[in-house]
């Protein structure tokens, strides 16, 4: 069989993002005005277009409903098409809104063959400039690398990955003075979720521990960060047996990657992020049916979405020190692999009876969360696809997160608003569910049945969280992976959090 490596991205030409000094004045391929329902009562948009915009409003081809798209052609002008986005109403226009309808918009211009386009809309701030940046950014993502030229060809005919726009312009008097660093901000976040996407969209032939970990070493020397690399001979020195355990149906073996970012002053600050880098999910001798083997590449994307983070604080430099540990294994059935009711040892010396072998990402994770309480931090954040159970309970357009400590739970939740990755706490002191953590034969079990799998999970992974240290679950389950694309979301591999972590960090007192 071929042996495809996994190589550093090189980087792609982006969009140049600039100022227009005279919008009205302006020559290009298209404008884009964005408008809430109020606005088209109102219709007050840049005079050079008022007349179009008031004519479609008139005629009911354009009322700024949620959602809605017009493209009008204009000829013997300065610009070729006009395009009109509606947000909706003005109480339900977020920042969320408005992201996902410029990413989209933005899209969908760059693949109709427009090569710069100016924004108009009448949201005007911080936030909203940030915002710009991701959506500018994240609009034109797709995950081809393996489509060949003909196959991409026909992919461009049919308009899917064919990707035009290379200039976005907005009116200078609506920027505010240090625009080009807030756009950057933004540009930042939605690039580190970039190379967070790419890898967990990554195939199991492509990425699995010893791939992932090499790649990881030369990511690490181009961002100037620290790394350490853990193999199997230092993983059982290290007493990494729940790891160990996991990765050993599999003929590669398992890895744990530790990264850090230190600010050259005295650190404000130290923050751990933990992913679970399942590279491959197969559910062990516990098999996942065929249907659920499907997509199990993304059961890396806790990882994966480390990686994002830590790209993100070694170009925004942030006042805290901050540390990514990435648990990786691959997950399969073999006559060495773990099966139920052995019994294993975590780092910290707790032994866990395997109810289930499926139930493997707690186990990497574990060990893993024994390191970062180890390093003394302000907070630990990990990261990971952990259960079904919080994509039947939230769906997959929200993410649930467990916490130990009120403010950073509420920390979260704000950076999670600002950044449009919808968070909503779940429970975790649930009496009678953490009486099923029992074990008749050891410390803990790793698994209790179907109720309450996502509580259930949380609460096993705090025996694991040295006590007083704040920390906080994000189960992305449900928000890992999308078959079509909408706003900011590309099809695949979502990387969800990156962007809210990331903002978290940036934001810390």
């Amino acid at each position: 069989m071929e042996k495809i490596k996994l190589e550093l991205e090189t980087k792609q030409a982006g969009i140049e993002l600039r100022a227009a000094e005279n919008p009205d004045q302006w020559k290009g391929s298209a404008v884009l005005v964005l408008m809430t329902e109020e606005d088209c009562k109102k219709c007050e948009v840049a005079s050079a277009w008022k007349s179009q915009v008031k004519a479609l409003v008139k005629r009911k081809d354009f009322l700024g409903k949620k959602g809605s798209l017009v493209k009008v052609p204009l000829f013997g002008g300065n610009v070729e098409s006009l395009y009109l986005a509606g947000l909706g109403g003005d109480e339900d226009c977020t920042s969320a809104r408005l992201r996902d309808s410029l990413a989209g918009a933005l899209r969908r211009i760059g693949r109709e063959h427009n090569e710069s386009v100016l924004i108009l809309t009448e949201k005007k701030g911080r936030e909203e400039e940030i915002l710009l940046g991701e959506a500018v950014e994240l609009c034109g993502y797709v995950f081809n690398k393996y489509k060949g030229k003909a196959n991409q060809d026909k992919s461009a005919r049919e308009n899917e990955n064919e990707f035009s726009l290379s200039e976005v312009f907005v009116p200078g008097s609506t920027l505010s003075k240090d625009w080009e660093a807030q756009t950057g901000i933004g540009r930042t976040f939605a690039a580190a979720q970039k190379t967070a996407r790419s890898l967990a969209n990554e195939p199991g032939n492509v990425v699995n521990p010893l791939t992932l970990a090499e790649y990881v070493a030369a990511f690490a020397k181009k961002q100037g960060l620290s790394c350490e690399i853990w193999d199997e001979k230092k993983l059982e020195t290290e007493k990494m047996g729940a790891l160990l355990a996991v990765g050993q149906g599999s003929k590669t073996p398992s890895r744990l990657i530790h990264l850090t970012w230190k600010p050259r002053g005295k650190a404000k600050k130290k923050v751990v992020f933990v992913g679970k880098g399942i590279t491959f999910d197969s559910g062990g001798l516990d098999l996942k049916p065929a249907d659920y083997i499907k997509t199990m590449k993304c059961d890396k994307t806790g990882a994966c979405n480390v990686i994002g983070i830590m790209q993100g604080v070694a170009a925004l430099a942030p006042a805290a020190e901050v540390h990514g540990i990435l648990a990786l294994a691959e997950n399969m059935p073999s006559g060495t692999a773990l099966r139920p009711d052995d019994i294993i040892r975590a780092r910290n010396g707790k032994t866990i009876e395997i109810d289930n072998t499926d139930a493997e990402g707690r186990l990497v994770l574990a060990d893993a969360l024994c390191l970062a309480s180890e390093l003394k931090p302000d907070a630990i954040v990990d990261m990971a696809t952990l259960t079904g159970a919080c994509a039947v309970a939230l769906g997959n357009w929200t993410a649930g997160v467990f916490a130990t400590d009120d403010a950073l739970c509420d920390a979260l939740l704000a950076a999670g608003r600002r950044r449009g990755e919808r968070l909503w706490r779940l429970p975790m002191d649930d009496e009678k569910i953490g009486e099923t953590l029992k074990s008749k034969f050891a410390d803990l079990v790793n698994g209790a049945g179907r109720y309450g799998g996502a509580t259930f999970a949380a609460m096993f992974l705090n025996e694991f969280v040295e006590k007083g240290i704040p920390w906080a679950h994000l189960d992305i389950a449900g928000v890992d992976f999308y078959k079509e694309e909408w706003g900011v979301w590309a099809a695949g591999a979502s990387a969800w959090g990156v962007r809210t972590c990331l903002d978290y960090v940036m934001n810390l007192k």
